[in-house]
């Protein structure tokens, strides 16, 4: 029998900034779209037959994750027998299962395993989120139930002030975050800039914008997503958060634990920060081919 959850995901908050915590309470508050809030409470009542012990959490879910990260992770929104009933990102459905093992493998993540919100899992450096609070009936979230939920990415994004790589899944969490952009008057047009998996952007605030397929069961079953793929996401994450502190000339902080697949990270690194600071680096090492990057202009 799987243990029901009983806590909110904001019981252990100790870590968080209480500009987290009080963003975090009003989103799981939040009425704003009664078709999102409807479906999330049936799900939940009706349930599934592998799910009928578990409470369902049917409403909406926050983010997760490390408030100093300099990866933020952007899906789209809670998967109805996933994160509608555990009340965590990507948490009990098809597509955590793929993403969390690649999260570990590339150090964001201190276990392979996401099941519930007591499971123990934690991220360094990263801070999933998602571009809709609510599980959307078929997964298709409508325009102004997208509009309802920007105010809520707005206020993450001003929480999360160490931020320096954006992965988007999706093309709708793509088209959210340059949205986001355009509200802050950081982008004046979308024109030129194309969601593709693996197209990477300079944006003029600093940061950079990585896209990837969104890790549905519909992208990873067909072979449109594959485990390679998805860890080249995150280990070019990786590089490019070790090349900004590189640049910013912040060392501090660097260590590497020897892990399975030699992947990562004390709190404060993650392995490419490990070769930007070394004096070794490259030594012994086969030459990697230049990353095309796209420089996006105001």
């Amino acid at each position: 029998m799987p243990s029901r959850p009983t806590q909110s995901p904001l019981t252990k908050t100790a870590s968080l900034p209480k500009d987290l915590v009080a963003l975090n309470e009003e989103i799981i508050a939040c009425i704003r779209c009664p078709r999102l809030i409807a479906h999330c409470r049936k799900v939940g009542e009706i349930k599934r037959r592998a799910y009928l012990e578990w409470e369902y959490w049917a409403k909406p879910v926050p983010g997760f994750g490390d408030p100093n990260a300099r990866l933020l992770i952007l899906g789209l929104a809670p998967g109805a027998h996933g994160s509608n009933r555990t009340g965590r990102p990507f948490t009990g459905d098809g597509s955590g299962n793929f993403m969390y093992p690649i999260l570990h493998k590339a150090g964001f993540a201190s276990q392979p395993t996401a099941i519930r919100r007591e499971d123990g899992l934690q991220l360094t450096d990263a801070y999933i989120t998602a571009a809709v609070r609510c599980a959307p009936p078929e997964n298709k979230p409508s325009p102004e139930e997208i509009g309802n939920c920007a105010t809520f990415l707005d206020r993450e994004f001003a929480a999360l002030t160490n931020v320096k790589v954006v992965v988007v899944l999706g093309k709708i969490a793509f088209d959210a975050y340059l949205n986001y952009l355009k509200r802050r008057g950081e982008l004046k047009s979308k024109s030129g800039i194309l969601f593709g998996h693996g197209e990477t952007y300079k944006l003029p605030n600093g940061r950079t914008l990585l896209c990837s397929y969104h890790p549905s069961l519909q992208n990873t079953l067909t072979g449109k997503l594959t485990e390679k793929m998805f860890l080249d996401v995150f280990r070019k994450a990786g590089r490019l958060i070790g090349e900004a502190r590189t640049k910013s000339g912040d060392r501090t902080g660097v260590k590497v634990a020897a892990k399975e697949g030699g992947e990562t990270s004390g709190r404060h690194g993650t392995l490419a920060d490990f070769f930007a600071a070394s004096p070794l680096r490259g030594s012994k090492m086969k030459a990697r081919r230049p990353e095309r990057t796209r420089k996006v202009d105001l």
